[in-house]
């Protein structure tokens, strides 16, 4: 059995594909191998998940050290190294894509040692404390099972001490405070100094990673999308990059085409001096979109150029994750983009209209799809006045009955009643609400978060980022604009203009009339 297979420039991809290496260290070995910017890695295939994993298991030790040499080669850094330290990722990627279901840890191989050694290589201390901070958070809710609650308390007070709204604004002064917090609060938790061995760090990131294939979020998508529990995840380990390096750094996620309508558009969502967490986590407003396109307008070039190459590589539309260190770009994944039904159908015939694909294979990205059932939705003109207007992640229209919480969703479902569910960040456990849920309405996140890529899957209306939205849960009650609505309150979303209603509109449908004409006409050439 193959131990770990390289990910660098000039490696030929795994035989055994996808399904050896998961999808996600498969599409870096192919993006590799065309010259993309893809930070050196190695991947552990889904072949060790057969195996039982203790974090001291000699043979995982083993792979792991061969593969960090591997790192340290490549880049001419050293794994937990007082100079020139080098830091890895440890990401989960099953076969088949499951946005958000498995867990990830950045900043692997930080401790007191390490920190010093990353102020010395970048000058800039922000960004190392930055980084630590994170690795601690990361590693206590993935790795060590902690509550998260306390560490946002940590975080909370830290900007409320600083007086600054948000965690970009702290400084390396502040971020080393709430360091030492963090490792106190680790320490109190599990009665145990947090790990400063980046070995063990990485051995047990690897390990928890692996064990994320079970979670019960991760067993319920793979039951809603007919997925098979066999098959098992791999885990890729990638020399870190940083988007948290400051005004010329960032992290941002990418699809090359619209996912909601299909429309041939880079459509990304980015957060400067960022971690790629921030941006698909859900936690944070994202607001950095045109900013990208005025103050690093080489990277957005760039950016649309990797686009076409992507389609050109993979035959499809891509949902593709980047980050920006210091003006240079880097690609840290790439995997078929999910989209709605009527995405799928305009994808299809714009990249067969555009010879990207012929007629029989843009057929075959329509598998699964009803195309009698495509349609779209909308409100009439002047239907009512909106109570305000949220960025979209999932085009149509719903109405229903607020629902804060998932348990809401399937009690409305249970009375045969559509339910809205309104959460404050929607995250990927809550995906059984999702499924059940007419619509989806969130205060934070943006519009490529996990969740609202999922969404868009299962496809749901989502509305994401509503200004003035404010959730009180223990009153079952939450306020948008000022007006006060209560749980079972009807509510309406329109995914085509962002708006959010109170009260039932009745919906308008529409076909795509123009694409299945050239379906049909496809289909009668061949014939």
């Amino acid at each position: 059995m193959v131990e770990f297979y390289p990910i660098m420039r000039g490696m030929t991809p795994a035989r055994g594909g996808a399904a050896e290496v998961g999808g996600k260290a498969w599409n870096l070995m192919r993006m590799a191998e065309i010259g993309l910017p893809v930070p050196p890695a190695f991947v552990l295939p889904t072949t060790w998940r057969q195996r039982p994993l203790p974090e001291n298991e000699p043979a995982l030790r083993a792979a792991l050290s061969q593969g960090i040499a591997r790192l340290e080669g490549a880049t001419g850094l050293n794994f937990g190294g007082s100079r020139g330290p080098l830091l890895v990722s440890v990401r989960s990627g099953a076969a088949i894509s499951m946005p958000g279901m498995m867990e990830t840890v950045l900043d692997v191989g930080l401790n007191a040692e390490a920190v010093a050694g990353l102020v010395r290589l970048t000058g800039n201390p922000r960004l190392a404390w930055d980084s630590y901070r994170r690795l601690i958070q990361g590693y206590a809710e993935v790795v060590a099972g902690l509550p998260t609650a306390p560490f946002d308390t940590l975080v909370a007070d830290a900007l409320k001490q600083a007086s600054v709204a948000t965690e970009r604004e702290l400084d390396h002064r502040d971020l080393r405070s709430l360091t030492a917090k963090m490792l106190e609060c680790y320490q109190g938790l599990t009665k145990g100094a947090f790990p400063s061995d980046p070995d063990e760090q990485l051995a047990a990131a690897v390990a928890a990673v692996f064990r994320s294939w079970d979670a019960p979020k991760a067993a319920t998508y793979r039951r809603l999308n007919g997925l098979s529990d066999d098959a098992g995840t791999a885990v890729t380990v990638q020399t870190m990059v940083y988007g948290n390096a400051g005004g010329a750094s960032g992290a941002g996620v990418a699809f090359t085409r619209n996912p909601a309508t299909g429309a041939r558009e880079l459509y990304f969502d980015f957060r400067f001096n960022a971690q790629g967490e921030d941006v698909v986590a859900g936690r944070q407003r994202l607001g950095d979109n045109e900013r990208l396109r005025t103050a690093l307008p080489d990277i957005w070039r760039r950016l649309n150029e990797i686009s076409r190459q992507l389609e050109a590589l993979a035959g499809d539309a891509q949902d593709f994750e980047f980050t920006v260190q210091s003006g240079n770009l880097y690609l840290l994944q790439t995997r078929r983009a999910k989209r709605t039904d009527w995405a799928a159908l305009t994808i299809a015939v714009d990249m067969a209209e555009e010879g990207l694909l012929a007629p029989a294979k843009a057929l075959v990205l329509l598998d699964g799809v009803n195309l009698d059932e495509v349609v779209r939705t909308s409100f009439a003109p002047a239907a009512a006045q909106p109570l305000t207007t949220a960025e979209v992640a999932g085009m149509g229209v719903a109405c229903g009955v607020l629902a804060l919480d998932s348990d809401a969703v399937k009690r409305a479902s249970v009375a045969g009643t559509p339910a809205i569910l309104v959460r404050h960040e929607t995250v990927t456990a809550d995906i059984e609400g999702m499924a059940l849920a007419a619509g989806i309405l969130t205060a934070t996140g943006g519009r490529t978060s996990h969740a609202a890529v999922v969404a868009r899957q299962l496809g749901k209306v989502c509305l994401v980022a509503c200004p003035n939205l404010q959730i009180d849960l223990a009153k079952r009650q939450c306020r948008i604009s000022g007006t006060q609505l209560n749980e079972g309150d009807f509510l309406s979303l329109d995914g085509n203009s962002g708006a959010v209603y109170a009260g039932k509109l009745e919906p308008l449908i529409e076909r795509p009339e123009r694409a299945l004409r050239a379906i049909a006409d496809w289909r009668r050439v061949a014939a």
